[in-house]
């Protein structure tokens, strides 16, 4: 039961992931909603997406997405952030992890809803204050990451479009990058604490690869246009579940 619950789950993760980031929203309910306690279910949900995100990652580097200066001092910033924040993860309850987002989640949908054209910049040139911002913005979301991990893809996404002036294609494939050393870094904390279920995780793996895969190439042939109504959805979707989790406590 618990892989017929997860498996189609992790395979649409991994196509909205690769789209617009944030498949954690799905993937990491899905686990929840099949009866894995919290650690376990974050743990398990690293080792899926890592395996997701690595084959998203090359696919945005081979059509050209990926500045890979940026990318890898990004990289650096959110490996730090990202193991410290899985540490600090183990020692919360998960109440914690969905209190804070009933605070995330609504601010990531009141600024979407006002910012009417999301990574439309054409400008490419990486500046000393890009880089500087860019690489805060990694290590702050890496801290997340590790922590919990849900909608780490589009809070890169939308900060590093809205804040670093990215332009949308480029944005995502820094995210990939970075979104693949911290879930890297979170498995290593978790495997190494005995919270990831080794089957189902790489069961699901293998469904997210597949949707990830296919939801790059569907980025690469125009999908751009449905980023951000997406991230709508699951924003939405995943904000009105944790209040049912929130209230039922």
């Amino acid at each position: 039961m618990e892989f017929l619950i997860v498996c189609p789950l992790v395979f649409l993760a991994g196509f909205v992931d690769a789209i617009a980031g944030g498949g954690g929203l799905i993937s990491l309910p899905a686990y929840l909603i099949a009866g894995l306690p919290a650690h376990y279910a974050i743990g398990t949900n690293k080792m899926s997406s890592s395996m997701g995100t690595a084959v998203a990652t090359w696919k945005y580097w081979k059509n050209g997405y990926i500045q890979w200066k940026l990318a890898l001092l990004c990289a650096g910033f959110a490996l730090v952030g990202s193991n410290i924040g899985a540490r600090l993860g183990l020692l919360l309850n998960e109440q914690v992890f969905r209190i804070v987002l009933l605070v995330i989640l609504p601010a990531t949908a009141i600024y979407l809803l006002f910012r009417k054209n999301l990574g439309s910049s054409e400008d490419s040139h990486l500046s000393k204050r890009t880089i500087a911002i860019c690489m805060i913005i990694a290590g702050v979301i890496g801290v997340y990451d590790g922590f919990y991990g849900p909608g780490t893809g589009t809070f890169l996404i939308i900060l590093l479009t809205g804040v670093a002036h990215m332009r949308l294609d480029h944005a995502n494939g820094v995210t990939k990058v970075i979104n693949l050393t911290s879930n890297i870094s979170a498995l290593v904390v978790m495997l190494a604490n005995d919270r990831v279920m080794l089957l189902l995780g790489i069961t699901a793996g293998c469904c997210n690869i597949v949707g990830n895969y296919i939801g790059a190439r569907f980025f690469d042939k125009g999908g751009i246009k449905i980023v951000k109504p997406m991230i709508f959805v699951v924003i939405g979707i995943f904000f009105v579940k944790t209040i049912f989790e929130v209230v039922g406590k």
